[in-house]
């Protein structure tokens, strides 16, 4: 008994830490992700999983014969680099993501690790690595390059979620708080759900390239309702064959893309500041509280950053910070949402 008792301690040992480093590699994928994207190498490499069939840009570099094979493609080493990069640490994140399953599986008798909760992690990440090569072999399609950046968030989210659960219970469980002086979890639920939106939006905006087409703050276009095209701004699916890159819609249609985004970012911000309230005035537990500061810091430098971004002119700094304040603001909602329906 003492031999299993002590099997399931370090097992929880290990994948907390596995847990805490795969949750600082993925934000580090999230950021280089959008560096790559921003930076317009997402194509630096339009091969899977290699380069021009190497394993690294020297390879492809040295070998002419290679580069031939993508006429339409001509190598630019440092954005090769760029992409290839990311691809290694996003593979370093699916390794780390193995272990962890396997430590869960392996210790499932003993309910030291939620194994569904691990599986589910995996499924994720594998499901990540599909569409990682579709955004490659589909030439930046905006619904797959939008999907590559939602699932990411969410091997984060779920890798936080894990963290979170063995830092306190060593399990994987949620228990559910009572009593009225609760906060209310259906409204940080809410708030959730329209923070995940509003992700999507800005995803959409990116792939479309589309960040640009209003380049005032607070109007667009020096209009509070510009001129759109929403008929065109979001058809999921154009076919295939089609060279995304730089985007294929007219102006319209990205002003119509962007300014929905800014509406998003209303609609997620009321959400959030009313979340974050509803905790506040209420009795929640401590840790609650602090959660909620922390949604509520993150979301100033959220929309700090977003507004500073259109003002200095999309500076690449401030735009890849943009997808890092994303992140940090899930993360925050998430443990907000977490600590609500824990007993103190």
């Amino acid at each position: 008994m003492t031999s299993f008792g002590s099997q399931a301690s370090s097992a929880v040992t290990w994948v907390r830490r596995l847990a805490l480093a795969g949750l600082l590699l993925c934000i580090v994928v999230v950021i280089l992700g959008a560096y790559v994207r921003l930076t317009a190498a997402g194509l630096g490499c339009p091969d899977w999983p290699g380069c021009y069939g190497h394993f690294t840009p020297i390879g492809a570099a040295e070998n002419a014969a290679a580069q031939a094979a993508y006429p339409n493609t001509p190598l630019h080493v440092g954005k090769a680099w760029r992409e290839m990069i990311h691809r290694y640490a996003a593979s370093t994140l699916g390794f780390i993501i193995v272990v962890i399953t396997a430590l869960a599986i392996s210790t499932r008798k003993e309910r030291a690790v939620s194994v569904p909760l691990s599986v589910g992690l995996l499924i994720t990440v594998v499901i990540q690595g599909m569409l990682g090569m579709l955004t490659v072999t589909w030439q930046l399609k905006p619904l797959i390059v939008t999907l590559h950046l939602l699932f990411g968030l969410t091997t984060l989210g779920m890798l936080w979620w894990l963290f979170l659960s063995l830092r306190k219970g060593g399990r994987g469980s949620v228990r559910f708080a009572g009593g009225s002086n609760a906060a209310p979890t259906g409204v940080i639920l809410i708030a959730l759900v329209l923070l995940g939106v509003q992700i999507a939006l800005g995803g959409w905006t990116s792939s479309n390239y589309a960040a640009v087409a209003c380049p005032d703050f607070p109007k667009c276009q020096n209009e509070w309702w510009p001129e759109t095209d929403y008929k065109d701004a979001f058809v999921l699916w154009r076919g295939l064959g089609v060279n995304y890159e730089g985007g294929v819609l007219q102006h319209p249609a990205r002003v119509a893309i962007h300014f929905t985004h800014r509406l998003g970012a209303i609609a997620a911000t009321l959400a959030l500041l009313f979340a974050v309230v509803a905790t506040l005035r209420r009795k929640a537990p401590s840790g609650a509280r602090l959660a909620a500061y922390a949604v509520l810091g993150a979301l100033l430098l959220q929309l700090l950053i977003g507004a500073s971004m259109v003002l200095r002119g999309f500076p690449l700094a401030l735009a890849t910070a943009h997808n890092a304040g994303a992140a940090l603001l899930l993360l925050a909602t998430l443990a907000l949402y977490r600590a609500v329906r824990e007993r103190t």
